[in-house]
């Protein structure tokens, strides 16, 4: 029997034993899918995958018709702050200081200022505690004819200084002094020859009356402060006036001004008068007198400024404050509260807390100092030692 058909391997033989008839040859399934060249399918290409569907996100959820957006939380209502005494005090503190950072700044920047204590060679080298120099003009300048005639000044020309004082502020618990330099103080002026102390101002201002004192003195002057009439009698009445114990009556030939005895509050006019009088019965010893009232008078001020009644009255601190600016005139490199400082050493005066004193001289004149004393005076508050009793003449 003949296996394989015809052309077979065996020639239609059956094979030997053991070994498999040959199979035919083999089609593969993909083989017999590929498209005989020619074809239609052939000039068709292979066939397209079906175009994949690109899935849509399902739509958010929509609520049902007509139910519109879920209702939102009702705002809890703000509860309101309620002013208590304690928030109450601290706006009004907080209103308290900017009014008095306004002020500061305002006073800081307004004040007049001059070159007053420039450096030159040979100038005495800072010592123990501060000196201030503390100059009264009586330039007229600003004054009209009826501020002139009000205040009994004259129509005098030219700047002198009817007022020379040294505050000394001390670094120790020594008692600040105010030492009052008589006008008519002979002195040497640098440059001019021997005359007398107010000539200085006269001729060169406020730098040459510093350097003549610093030179007869020995002291360095650290701070200016300088006040003409017409300043000084306008910040007594924005003051509302100065309280004073006068002694006895008060008449100046001179100026026709007359002050009653006793206790009274004067004005611009009549502290103005008071200041300036030596000519008066009750100034027997003309310019000592004279300076010794000075200084009661300056003492009563600074306590009258210092204290609460005119602080916290705005009807007295904002005038007296409104005109600080123009009747003060400072140094250069001195600043607002140097100025506070030295008003609140000198409120003092009035009850013995500062030592009040004159330069000491040789007679009533007041021309000449007592050269012993006066070193001993000197060297004290360069030293910021008491004054000895011997030295203190008012």
């Amino acid at each position: 029997m003949t296996y394989g058909g015809h052309g077979g391997q065996y020639g239609g033989q059956q094979p030997p034993p053991g070994r498999r008839p040959p199979r035919g040859p083999r089609q593969h399934q993909s083989a017999q899918m590929l498209p005989v060249p020619g074809s239609e399918r052939a000039r068709q290409g292979p066939p397209r995958r079906p175009p994949q569907q690109t899935r849509v996100a399902p739509p958010p959820h929509q609520p049902p018709p007509g139910r519109g957006e879920p209702p939102m939380p009702p705002a809890r209502p703000r509860k309101r702050r309620r002013w208590t005494f304690g928030r109450v005090v601290m706006a009004l503190f907080m209103v308290f200081v900017l009014v008095l950072a306004s002020v500061w700044l305002y006073l800081e920047f307004s004040i007049n200022r001059i070159d007053a204590l420039p450096e030159y060679e040979g100038q005495p080298a800072a010592a123990e505690g501060t000196n201030w120099l503390i100059v009264g003009s009586d330039s007229r300048q600003g004054l009209d004819a009826e501020d002139r005639a009000r205040l009994a000044t004259g129509d005098s020309g030219g700047q002198r200084t009817d007022t020379i004082m040294i505050a000394h502020l001390p670094d120790n618990d020594t008692a600040p002094t105010l030492l009052s330099l008589p006008r008519d103080s002979v002195v040497e002026i640098p440059g001019h020859g021997t005359s007398k102390i107010n000539a200085a101002f006269a001729i060169g201002g406020a730098p040459l009356l510093a350097r003549t004192i610093e030179q007869a003195t020995g002291l360095h002057i650290d701070h200016y402060a300088e006040i003409g009439f017409g300043g000084f009698a306008n910040m007594v009445d924005a003051m509302g006036g100065v309280e004073m114990d006068i002694p006895a009556e008060m008449k100046d030939p001179k100026t026709g001004i007359t002050i009653p005895a006793g206790k009274q509050t004067l004005d611009g006019a009549q502290a103005l008068g008071f200041v300036r009088m030596r000519y008066s019965s009750a100034t027997p010893r003309s310019d000592l007198d004279r300076v010794a009232n000075q200084r009661k008078f300056i003492g009563a001020m600074a306590s009258q400024m210092a204290s609460p009644a005119t602080l916290l009255n705005p009807f007295d601190v904002f005038p007296l404050l409104a005109d600080a600016p123009d009747a003060l005139t400072m140094d250069t490199d001195d600043h607002l509260h140097n100025l506070v400082g030295l008003a609140w050493a000198m409120r003092g005066i009035s009850d013995g807390g500062v030592v009040t004193t004159t330069v000491p001289v040789t007679s009533s004149s007041a021309e000449y100092w007592d050269e012993a004393k006066s070193q001993q005076l000197f060297d004290a508050l360069r030293n910021d030692t008491p004054l000895p009793d011997s030295v203190i003449y008012n």
